[in-house]
């Protein structure tokens, strides 16, 4: 699909569009937009007089617009609510709103409304709050154009929009450079969201280790990224048993897939590191899980997905830093091969691991791919993963952990995850929770029991991640939406990739 992502300055009434969407709150009295009423024949005044439009949350009013003066074919009201400002996750919100509109009814040519002024900003990422306005609705219209439907053969249209467009009215021309630049790089990121969320999307017979792998470093090619893909011999050889031992159930063998970022005049360090979890369809192993929803496991990779993801926005927004992504991918299956819980592996750092549960696999791949990480020069790391049900309990479904130490890089984290719409909660790392992953046998257990799971899978990852700055996002209740709601359908959400590919461009100290 190749979309025409614009930014536009001249008066709405002039812009060469389909669809119209202008986002308004529940305590304005009056439209945002001069002449839209006329244009429309008085609809707008009517509906919102009538009630038949209340503004609330999310909801969309439609009219067609008859002023021949016009070219814009179709004026819509987005509701936003009791909202007295429109920020930068609200507009992305309602522009997803529009956009799945727009899909719903076809249009190939939409344009959006930003209710307020943008101003010139020299910084990259993260952008002037009001430039990131731009950014934010370029990122919702985007984000609505992911197909979820790619294997079905009947009663599906793909939806192919022609241009998707931010409308500046009256913006000057130094905004307007701003704005443009903000509204490719919001295009951008949303883009290789939704090649995160196509990978999810993937179910496990399409999309095996080798798939993976193999299409990861097609993504990687064409962004203009260095990537290898290492077999099973050449993992054998770094000594990585954990990952090894996941991928021993299955026919299919394991793979690490490493893609390197190096713009040109980039300093020695700092090296950012990324690693995401790819686990390509997870049946639990031996220990097998409940065959209910068991079909969701196909997108126990999303993590990977989003590291593949977020380099490719990388390397096309050209970070100023060097990155390396490394990214574990075994398919968990029971078989008479299959590792047993019992049985103790040896890591690729030396320490050894008894294995209590074989559904904790995604911690022993993630420990390997941390310790490799290190290896490859990364000085700040941090890992993505679906990892604990136990983060699901604690967080729900709209926030991910954050667990990350020190503390000044814990809080860079969460401060670009929170500019890049990404909701997490800072999670603690208690020192004393180690004791409960002590084995009888080997170094350590890779479950510590039902407690505090969590944060025990995190404290396991941080024994193989090194000395240095390290952070690890648990996106197990945030992977994958349940339930649609008016801006994000059901199904994958691309969640991290954004805020890893932000990262490239923060301030490491």
């Amino acid at each position: 699909m190749s979309v025409e992502v614009a930014v536009a300055s001249a008066p709405p009434s002039s812009l060469d569009s389909d669809w119209l969407f202008i986002p308004i709150g529940r305590r304005e009295t009056s439209l945002p937009i001069e002449g839209v009423d006329a244009a429309t024949g008085g609809e707008l005044s009517r509906a919102m007089a009538s009630g038949e439009f209340t503004a609330k949350d999310y909801h969309v009013f439609v009219t067609p617009v008859v002023d021949s003066g016009w070219r814009v074919r179709r004026v819509a009201l987005v509701g936003a609510g009791d909202a007295v400002e429109f920020g930068p996750d609200l507009l992305r919100r309602l522009a997803t709103v529009a956009g799945l509109t727009a899909r719903d009814r076809k249009a190939t040519r939409v344009a959006f409304v930003s209710r307020q002024p943008l101003e010139p900003s020299s910084s990259r990422l993260p952008k002037h709050a009001q430039v990131a306005l731009a950014q934010a609705i370029a990122e919702g219209l985007m984000f609505a154009t992911f197909d979820a439907g790619q294997y079905k053969t009947e009663d599906h249209d793909v939806w192919d929009p022609h241009q998707l467009i931010v409308s500046l009215p009256q913006a000057d021309a130094g905004t307007m450079r701003e704005a443009s630049e903000a509204v490719r790089q919001g295009a951008v990121l949303a883009e290789c969201m939704n090649l995160a969320r196509g990978l999810a999307n993937e179910p496990g017979n399409r999309l095996r280790p080798r798939d993976f792998a193999e299409r990861a470093v097609d993504v990687a090619s064409r962004a203009g990224l260095q990537a290898e893909v290492l077999g099973q011999s050449q993992i054998a050889a770094l000594g990585m048993g954990l990952l090894l031992g996941v991928g021993r159930g299955s026919e299919e063998p394991p793979r690490l897939v490493v893609i390197r970022y190096t713009p040109e005049g980039a300093p020695a360090r700092p090296v950012l590191g990324l690693v995401g979890k790819g686990v390509t369809f997870d049946s639990g192993g031996l220990s097998i899980k409940p065959s209910q929803g068991m079909e969701r496991m196909k997108d126990d990779m999303a993590g990977g997905a989003a590291v593949v993801g977020a380099l490719c926005a990388i390397a096309r927004l050209k970070a100023p830093v060097r990155v390396v992504g490394v990214v574990p991918i075994a398919e968990n299956m029971p078989s008479g091969h299959a590792i047993r819980p019992g049985d103790v592996l040896t890591s690729a750092s030396g320490k050894t691991v008894e294995v209590m549960d074989t559904d904790a696999e995604g911690r022993l791949i993630l420990a390997d791919a941390l310790w490799y990480a290190r290896q490859q020069g990364a000085t700040h790391v941090v890992d993505i993963a679906t990892l604990t049900g136990a983060c699901v309990i604690a967080l729900g479904g709209a926030v991910s952990g954050l667990f990350a130490r020190p503390d000044a890089w814990a809080d860079t984290v969460r401060m670009v995850a929170e500019s890049a719409g990404d909701s997490v909660w800072p999670m603690p790392l208690v020192g004393d929770y180690l004791e409960m992953l002590r084995s009888d046998i080997a170094d350590l257990k890779n479950v510590g029991g039902r407690p505090a799971g969590a944060i025990t899978a995190a404290m396991f990852l941080g024994e193989f991640a090194g000395a240095g700055p390290w952070a690890h996002l648990d996106v197990a209740g945030t992977a994958w939406n349940e339930e649609a709601k008016e801006y994000q359908p059901k199904g994958p959400t691309g969640v991290g990739v954004k805020t890893l590919a932000r990262l490239a461009f923060a301030d490491f100290g």
